[in-house]
């Protein structure tokens, strides 16, 4: 806000949950340059893009809207970048939330600007009061997160008035609501392992499954690292 020190800042739960998957956590600066982005991203073996606000939707050609809380431009910048980089890299990437839209997205995809409006018959996919909330997601079958999750349903925390209208041509769904909103998709290509969960496996809501979602993800984070050693050795 004007008038106020810039600071940037997460969720606990993401550096916690990452450490309980054994794995060391690092929160990138956001930075809207290449050349600034590449020598870190040389020195890591995944990004995990957290939750936040809306992107903005004058930037994917749409109307504002009153029910849009922009995610400052910084950020939306420099995330676009960091998924634009994964993409070319193959990099192991987990998105969450705002993280999931984005990697949509930068891939070619588009969102629903307000659930309520543009899915009518929807089922609520937040507390109108900002509380607790919790629905039911269906596993497709032979995905990577059925593989993780088990096959059929589970419950999920649930906190977004925005989704996925049309799934980039890289990603295919792979797990749905009841009302047929994509609620995670994956890579179809099987050198790059990635991941987008509309659920926050780091919230105090998580079920004890997400913990096989993060270890699925620095397990595929430690593969990448040890990959061109391997590459070498054949």
């Amino acid at each position: 806000s004007k008038g106020r020190t810039p600071h940037s800042y997460m969720h606990s739960g993401y550096y916690d949950c990452i450490l309980s998957a054994n794995a060391l956590p690092v929160m990138i600066p956001p930075l809207t340059k290449e050349h600034d982005v590449g020598p870190i991203l040389d020195r890591l073996d995944g990004v995990m893009l957290t939750g936040g606000d809306d992107l903005d939707p004058k930037k994917m050609g749409l109307a504002p809207h009153p029910s849009v809380t922009v995610v400052p431009e910084r950020r939306e910048t420099a995330d676009r970048l960091l998924c634009k980089l994964l993409q070319q890299r193959k990099m192991p990437v987990l998105g969450v939330g705002l993280g999931m839209q984005e990697l949509n997205v930068v891939a070619g995809g588009g969102i629903y600007l307000h659930l309520p409006e543009d899915m009518p018959r929807g089922i609520p996919h937040r507390d109108p009061q900002g509380g607790p909330h919790r629905h039911t997601v269906i596993m497709e079958p032979g995905t990577r997160m059925e593989e993780i999750y088990g096959p059929g349903e589970i419950r999920v925390n649930s906190y977004h008035h925005q989704g996925i209208r049309k799934l980039a041509p890289n990603f295919r769904a792979a797990a749905l609501a009841p009302d047929g909103l994509i609620e995670a998709f994956e890579g179809k290509d099987p050198n790059w392992w990635v991941v987008g969960v509309q659920w926050h496996p780091e919230n105090e809501g998580h079920i004890s499954l997400d913990m096989q979602l993060i270890e699925a993800f620095t397990s595929a984070a430690a593969a990448f690292r040890i990959a061109p050693a391997l590459a070498k050795a054949s």
